[in-house]
């Protein structure tokens, strides 16, 4: 069951409530600061004459091919994310769940997230990571192998939230 348990989590856009308010900020940001800047940015370059060798108003164009590319592949996220609401799931690790494990003798606590918002050295970590989908469907007590490139890493959950 483990397995198709992952699959079914396998190319989504998982985000927390946390994850997506976020989103969502950076979207405004984007549209109602930083946008308007670059557009006045851009006029001002034009008002400098010939554009063929303004280095000004080349460079901002091209910042705002970016932030236009970034402010769909937000709004798209924003439309088509599943927002993963936290379940009393009596103990399975899913998308949201904040998981204890042990290895090697030390403790790490991670959260898992969607890819959106992974963030390793915050401890969260995304499900489509090796150890993240290992995780999925597994409970306390659970114990199992990750096989790295520097060999096979056993691991133990101690606690799911």
């Amino acid at each position: 069951m483990a397995l198709i348990f992952n699959i079914n989590y396998m190319n989504q856009q998982f985000l927390t409530k946390e994850g997506l308010k976020k989103i969502k900020e950076e979207l405004a940001e984007l549209k109602n600061v930083k946008r308007p800047q670059l557009i006045e940015r851009i006029k001002n370059a034009k008002e400098l004459g010939d554009l063929s060798e303004n280095a000004d108003y080349q460079s901002a164009k091209e910042e705002q091919a970016f932030m236009e590319g970034k402010i769909l592949e937000l709004e798209n996220l924003i439309k088509n994310a599943i927002v993963v609401e936290k379940h009393k799931n009596g103990g399975i690790v899913e998308i949201g769940s904040q998981v204890k494990i042990e290895t090697n003798g030390k403790t790490f606590e991670y959260t898992i997230t969607g890819s959106n918002e992974a963030d390793p050295l915050a401890g969260k970590i995304s499900n489509e990571s090796p150890l993240g989908m290992e995780m999925l469907g597994k409970k306390k007590g659970d114990e199992f192998v990750l096989k790295t490139p520097n060999g096979e890493i056993k691991y133990k959950i101690l606690e799911v939230k």
